[in-house]
């Protein structure tokens, strides 16, 4: 007899409760994110040379319109650091009015790109692109707003502005100063402080800090002046305003299609990154993307119908939303109304903070969005050049252009790695005169230079085998391996030809060139390949391996059949897509693996497995490593993140072995703060501190104190990402490098 499982009932009333649940999050989340946005729209916009309700009138825009009409449940929008440098050229070029007609057409873009569904494709630019048009941002930033903390004004370029900076520290007004220094000393040290206290936004702290200073101690300093209210400063664009100091609007029409495109551009993508960066941050729903870009560009339109900054996706009030426990879009919508009502009746309160104050604020939000961990990245990857290339062109010649220049170093970066094929010459007998050249990947009519001048290196006379396993060969490398063969074999020599993909020689010369691709199983024929519905059984994947693969296992028999002498114990999780052997460049018989779920090493003396496991393979195998690896969404620690390891579920008993790790985590053990600078999400993070407290224990464990000691055995952590399937380094302080295959000690 079976029993139907029953589903809960969808009533009037259990959605109210659902709501009301809900904004019990949401509503104090909205105030945190309103103390966060206020400062920051104010100084975005100075920074942008807009009028200073301009930037309220696109927080709360961003916050009702894009929070209420948008695809992500948790991000905030409003007037972003991201979009200063091209609204202040801009504003230069064609005035205000203009840029707000501009942002009207920016979001009608932005809304043409949800509809027709092509928001991904903003995604397609370099994310080393993007970082470093981030980059340049902030020191433009920085740089324009240092000499407003000093009292002076910023130069319309990052060359004037540098040029500047002498006579600006030689005559720098002092009360400014130590304002401005006031808000930079706050915010660098509320990093710092205990998370209880850090609930407070630290930009809100700093600007009241400051202009509380400013007061008591009577400092003469210039303050913010909003002329007039905020509805006063609704209005719609004049057409006998549109047109800068009185010239006909008409003669730049071509700076204005540039500057909507632009604006359109740049808010989409920042709008989108940030939507990605919020996603990793919690457990709701993802993002529908379309549906953001709607949302983006619905803003945009109101924002710019009502005089307000170009609006996009705000990272740091997204991730205080995030922090602050928000669930849904409604702590988005609140926070705008907050900044609605306060505009509207505490006007005189903006008024009090010192112009130095924000100046200081500017100053720091520059700096950060010139992120170590990015630089670190682009360095690992190889792809610095493009970052340097990129951030140059950004803070000196401008925004777009730099961009562009950009995206064209990545894309030639990305030529060069496709075409630049691997061709390795080796010799195998010396007595044999025997040759073997290996050549691997994508092989078109750019390689011509470096292949022909490998070949002509071989030795005449001798046996060369050409072992291709390419994944596309045009004409042109068919036509040359085969002249260089007919004048190798002329010479007296034999040339061997061995092809491992379906791109082959033949093919070239009969038909138009395609890239040729592997099965979805990669190296590792998988029997459900077969059968789709997932059928198959292990028996037949048994038949499988009889039929096609014990010929590749054959040539490891005697490594199989002498007694086993692994170097290494390997303790990772019980996940499936965890591949020891092959993220390690271990054969058959090198690693001793351990797995259970979460990795884990307990601490409890009635759970001994793991124990028993070191006790063999150190004392009787005589192994020289003992390696934790930890991995991406891990599942396990996913419901330790959520659950505490309480529940009474068998899993979950097991988890409370890991009890240590959560209890890092929520101290903000060092391996957490480590890997949230390398942009892993909550449920990584808790991985990665997880290997680390599992080293820990290791270090402790008496049945390795002598081993250890002697330094007979070493202990590793690692962790694997399946996003980027890269492996990553960990140690008592979290992620260290990118981790070298393991080898014999």
């Amino acid at each position: 007899m079976s029993t139907a499982i029953k589903k809960p009932v969808d009533t009037p009333e259990s959605r109210s409760r659902s709501i009301l649940t809900d904004l019990r999050h949401d509503f104090p989340a909205s105030l945190v994110v309103f103390l966060v946005a206020l400062p920051l729209s104010l100084g975005i916009a100075i920074a942008s040379g807009a009028p200073l309700m301009a930037g309220l009138i696109a927080a709360v825009v961003g916050g009702i319109v894009a929070g209420s009409l948008g695809g992500s449940s948790v991000q905030v929008s409003g007037p972003a650091a991201g979009l200063t440098v091209v609204v202040a050229g801009l504003i230069d070029q064609v005035g205000w009015p203009m840029l707000c007609l501009m942002t009207i057409g920016a979001g009608v873009l932005q809304i043409a790109f949800g509809l027709s569904r092509l928001a991904r494709a903003a995604l397609a630019i370099a994310p080393v692109v993007v970082h470093a048009m981030l980059a340049g941002i902030g020191v433009t930033i920085a740089l324009q707003q240092v000499h407003v903390l000093m009292g002076g004004s910023s130069h319309s370029s990052a060359w004037q502005n540098i040029a500047a900076l002498p006579n600006g520290v030689l005559h720098h007004e002092l009360h400014e100063v130590i304002v401005g220094a006031t808000v930079i000393v706050i915010l660098l040290a509320w990093s710092k402080l205990p998370a209880r206290v850090r609930i407070i936004p630290g930009p809100l702290v700093a600007i009241a800090g400051a202009t509380a200073l400013s007061l008591v101690i009577d400092l003469h300093v210039e303050r913010i002046n909003l002329s007039g209210n905020f509805f006063e400063a609704i209005q719609l664009p004049h057409l006998a305003q549109l047109a800068p100091n009185g010239q006909p609007w008409s003669t730049d029409i071509s700076v204005i299609a540039v500057g909507v495109l632009t604006i359109a551009l740049i808010a989409s993508v920042e709008s989108l990154l940030c939507a990605v960066g919020v996603d990793k941050l919690h457990q709701g729903p993802r993002t529908n993307f379309n549906r953001e870009m709607i949302g983006q560009g619905s803003a945009n339109v109101v924002s710019g119908v009502l005089g307000g900054l170009p609006v996009t996706g705000v990272i740091v009030r997204s991730s205080a939303n995030v922090a602050a426990g928000a669930r849904t879009r409604m702590s988005a919508v609140l926070h705008g109304v907050w900044v609605l009502l306060f505009a509207s009746l505490f006007t005189n309160l903006v008024e009090l903070i010192p112009k130095a104050a924000l100046a200081g604020l500017l100053i720091v939000i520059g700096a950060q969005l010139v992120r170590l961990a990015h630089i670190k990245i682009a360095w690992r990857t190889g792809n610095f050049a493009i970052y340097a290339i990129t951030i140059v062109c950004v803070v000196f010649l401008n925004l777009l252009e730099g961009v562009i220049i950009g995206l064209a170093v990545a894309i030639a970066f990305l030529l060069i790695r496709v075409v630049r094929a691997p061709i390795e010459a080796q010799l195998v007998s010396e007595e044999a005169k025997h040759w073997r050249v290996d050549i691997d990947g994508t092989l078109s009519f750019l390689l011509l230079p470096r292949l022909t001048k490998v070949l002509s290196t071989l030795p005449k006379a001798t046996d060369v085998t050409l072992t291709l396993n390419a994944d596309y060969i045009d004409h042109s490398i068919s036509e040359a391996i085969s002249d260089w063969k007919t004048a190798h074999e002329a010479t007296g020599g034999t040339v061997t030809i061995i092809e491992h993909s379906p791109a082959n020689l033949v093919s070239a010369h009969s038909s138009p060139p395609k890239r040729h691709y592997v099965s979805k199983s990669g190296p590792w024929p998988s029997r459900r390949d077969k059968q789709p519905d997932n059928d198959a059984s292990i028996l037949d994947g048994v038949e499988e391996y009889h039929r096609n693969g014990v010929n590749t296992l054959h040539h490891h028999v005697p490594e199989l059949i002498d007694p086993a002498n692994p170097d290494t114990v390997f303790l990772t999780c019980a996940d499936s897509r965890i591949l020891p052997d092959v993220i390690t460049a271990s054969r058959p018989g090198d690693l001793y693996i351990v797995r259970n779920v979460g990795n884990l090493v307990p601490t409890d003396p009635a759970e001994r497995s793991v124990d028993a496991a070191l006790d063999f393979a150190v004392n009787q195998l005589g192994v020289s490593s003992v390696v934790v690896c930890g991995h991406s969404s891990c599942r396990a620690m996913a419901a330790l993140l959520e659950n505490g390891g309480n529940s009474a579920t068998p899993m979950d008993q097991w988890l409370a072995h890991a009890g240590e790790s959560l209890a890092a985590y929520r101290d903000h053990h060092p391996a957490r703060l480590s890997a949230m600078s390398n942009g892993f999400g909550e449920v990584d993070q808790l991985a990665i501190v997880n290997v680390s407290v599992q080293l820990e224990r290791l270090a402790r464990r008496p049945i390795l104190a002598a081993a250890l000691a002697s330094g007979a055995v070493k202990v590793h952590g690692i962790f694997f990402d399946f996003n980027t399937v890269h492996v990553h380094e960990v140690n008592g302080s979290g992620i260290v490098s990118s981790a070298q295959p393991l080898s014999k000690q």
